[in-house]
């Protein structure tokens, strides 16, 4: 079995024995965050390609070389740098997410969660790598199911509910995942933050589904994110970052404590989102 990651536009690419064997076509032109970081004001398939191999050559993704340690952050307000600003403050006991050559992590370590994390795209599916799992154990994670690396978020909360974890971070793709995973956190008395990452091109029926069920969704170029989000919290304009909840708020905060440079912090109707800045198309 391959991996599969939609990365860059969502753009759906093959990775197989550590190099990419087929990348298909980009849904978004232009997006502000790899413009600014990488200097790319055209997505297109090679663009993509360079950018899947740069991640397989620095950070060993998807390859028995995979780098999990890191303390550096690649933007101010990812999902994996609020999560290890949680997780270093006590705000948060653990996280679920998703790592290449692993599926669904249960971590408590900031620096695996961010080097887990930190250049983590929209990982479809991915299959064991043992190297990559045995380092995850190594650092105290834990893999939900080493033997095929299945991605389920609702899996890897119950593992961390039987762990004895309560206030949980965890990050979700889809509204469905989303509303289970509120169904869990009654039954199980936990205290969830759910995090909507990837939401590139879902429908308006969909959107509204993880608006109603996460705490904070990064809008990726998702438009009827941005059209129906009715956030407590915005960080940034271009890709902003929207907190639903009190406890999604409060999450943003320990993060924001953590930013050496200096924040503008204001009130205003939100969400706001100057058009010039968003990604093209928004889908």
């Amino acid at each position: 079995m391959p991996h599969i990651m939609e990365l860059l536009g969502k753009t759906r690419v093959v990775i197989k024995d550590g190099k990419v064997v087929e990348v298909e076509e980009p849904e978004v032109e232009w997006c502000p965050l790899f413009a600014k970081l990488r200097g790319i004001q055209d997505i297109t398939s090679e663009e993509v390609k360079k950018n899947m191999e740069s991640r397989i050559n620095d950070l060993g993704m998807f390859t028995e070389k995979r780098q999990l340690l890191e303390l550096d952050t690649y933007v101010a307000f990812g999902a994996s740098e609020i999560m290890m600003s949680g997780l270093r403050s006590g705000f948060l006991e653990t996280t679920v997410t998703a790592c290449d050559g692993a599926g669904t992590v249960i971590a408590s370590n900031p620096a695996l969660v961010q080097g887990i994390g930190g250049r983590m795209s929209g990982l479809i599916e991915t299959e064991p790598i043992e190297s990559t799992i045995n380092g995850i154990q190594e650092l105290g994670g834990t893999v939900l199911d080493p033997s095929t690396a299945a991605i389920d978020p609702a899996g890897g909360v119950r593992r961390a509910a039987e762990l004895g974890y309560k206030k949980i971070a965890v990050t979700v793709a889809d509204s469905k995942t989303a509303k289970n995973l509120r169904k869990l956190e009654t039954e199980l008395g936990l205290d969830l933050i759910v995090i909507a990452v990837h939401v590139t091109g879902v429908s308006k029926e969909e959107a509204q589904g993880l608006l109603e069920n996460s705490d904070i969704v990064i809008s990726c170029a998702s438009k009827y994110i941005r059209e129906l989000a009715k956030p407590l919290v915005q960080v940034a304009a271009a890709i902003p970052l929207f907190a639903l909840t009190q406890k999604g708020k409060e999450l943003v905060i320990e993060r924001a404590k953590d930013i050496k440079s200096p924040i503008l912090i204001n009130t205003m109707n939100l969400p706001v989102v100057p058009e010039h800045k968003q990604p093209r198309e928004l889908k």
